[in-house]
């Protein structure tokens, strides 16, 4: 019976995983450089799309509005015309009338069928004018989106131009970043990304520079830089959380 074959990890020494951890660092640079040179070029991409959306939004429901108010019109008109028609038909029974009782009950009615017309005409009026307006903002709108599309259009382009230039570098820039993912313990890998995302420019690894942390420039106590340069530990500054090394290790790495 075949033997299984057992995988073993390799075990990495410190000075292994640091040095890991600052071509980590140097690959990622150099990605958050590329993404630098597309500038804003992405966010606004993406706040035109919203406006535009936004706009195309209130515009259908500026149509809503006007269909909605074009059939309160239409029940206005209705109403008109059933109040001019009582009129007639009122203004004609007062000609055969027995006594006043019958003529002031005819002229109440006619006098009520007049307010009820003139109430309608006036809600008549009132949603005409909203569609008037909703007409013309739709039109004002229309103006805006035709605008906004040409400027996404012409962001777009710009976007895709510069991506396609550093498509091939940054594709190759994640293929190296994942396979020294791969040699990175989960828990330190973890912690380094998270240490990025706090970062302002995105320095999770730094060196000493002139007895001070790299990354924020406080001062490194002289035996806390005897540790570092030992490499038998991986410390932290005190001050910023960044993984501090050695500075000879930024030249040997490169090599």
């Amino acid at each position: 019976m075949a033997k299984k074959k057992e995988v073993v990890e390799k075990e990495y020494t410190v000075e292994e995983r640091l040095k890991s951890l600052y071509q980590l660092q140097v690959i990622m640079t150099d990605i958050d450089k590329i993404k630098t040179l597309r500038g804003e070029l992405p966010l606004e991409v993406s706040d035109l799309e919203d406006e535009i959306a936004g706009l195309e939004t209130r515009v259908q429901n500026y149509k809503a509005d006007i269909e909605a108010n074009r059939e309160n019109v239409a029940v206005q008109e209705a109403k008109i015309q059933e109040a001019d028609s009582l009129v007639q038909r009122y203004t004609t029974q007062l000609d055969n009338v027995r006594n006043n009782r019958e003529f002031d009950n005819l002229s109440k009615e006619i006098e009520f069928q007049g307010l009820e017309r003139q109430l309608a005409e006036k809600k008549k009026t009132e949603f005409e004018l909203v569609v008037k307006t909703r007409n013309e903002e739709i039109k004002q709108c229309k103006e805006i989106l035709d605008g906004r599309k040409g400027d996404l259009e012409q962001k777009k382009n710009e976007l895709e131009e510069i991506k396609s230039e550093t498509r091939l570098e940054e594709e190759k820039l994640r293929d190296k970043a994942k396979k020294l993912e791969d040699a990175i313990e989960p828990r330190l890998l973890a912690a380094f990304k998270r240490i990025r995302k706090g970062a302002r420019n995105g320095l999770a690894v730094v060196d000493i520079q002139r007895d001070a942390c790299g990354g924020c420039f406080n001062k490194i106590p002289p035996q806390k830089q005897m540790d570092i340069k030992l490499r038998k530990k991986i410390i932290v500054c005190e001050y910023c959380g960044r993984i501090m090394i050695d500075p000879d290790m930024t030249t040997t790495s490169k090599k």
